[in-house]
């Protein structure tokens, strides 16, 4: 009777560890977005969920329409060159929008995930994304910036290290970020194996 029970309990366990497997990511990744839509809601002030996150995209596209069009684009122009004349905010501003630009603009500036040489006789290295391949301008010839993102965290740190201290990952921009966020759990598909999935989808 003991064994039956305790065969019970392990099937027990087992099915719940499968059940958290399967259910968590979901429950976790809906919760994220709803706490990002309840908080858009409340800031519009719209009390129907979601309809708030619906409005900014809408706005969001709205707006990169109307930027395509020269007349707002030279307004855009001028509102930002008084910006950049003011003292502080001209610093906040010109951070967020490289930013920005770094993520979703033409200067993706996180597509070159790197490993770099942390200490070579122990062989260590920590993986990043080089932002900068040119630091002259600091006085640094040979020398590079790379950000490292911390795992489960939103925070990161820039290193400056020279070029030889860096070495280029075959992974993708996304392959890499998920794996530092997960904190190195996640498998990773080198570049050539994704476009060979890709291949096999489209055909």
């Amino acid at each position: 009777m003991q064994f039956i029970n305790k065969k019970i309990v392990n099937n027990l366990l087992r099915y719940f560890m499968r059940g958290l497997l399967l259910v968590g990511p979901f429950t976790l990744t809906a919760y994220i977005i709803s706490l990002a839509l309840n908080f858009i809601d409340r800031l519009i002030g719209i009390k129907i969920p979601g309809l708030g996150g619906a409005i900014l995209l809408i706005s969001i596209t709205f707006f990169g329409y109307l930027g395509s069009t020269l007349f707002v684009r030279s307004i855009f122009d001028i509102t930002e060159s008084l910006i950049t004349k003011l003292p502080f905010i001209n610093t906040i501003y010109a951070s967020l929008k490289e930013l920005t630009s770094a993520f979703v603009g033409n200067k993706n500036k996180f597509s070159r995930p790197v490993l770099v040489i942390m200490n070579k006789e122990a062989k260590l290295h920590k993986l990043g994304f080089m932002t900068q391949e040119d630091l002259d301008i600091m006085h640094l010839p040979g020398y590079v910036a790379v950000y490292i993102p911390q795992s489960y965290n939103f925070s990161g740190d820039l290193l400056i290290l020279p070029k030889e201290a860096v070495i280029p990952a075959d992974i993708t921009s996304t392959e890499a970020m998920k794996f530092i966020v997960s904190g190195g759990v996640a498998d990773l598909q080198s570049a050539e194996e994704i476009k060979s999935f890709q291949k096999d989808e489209i055909e």
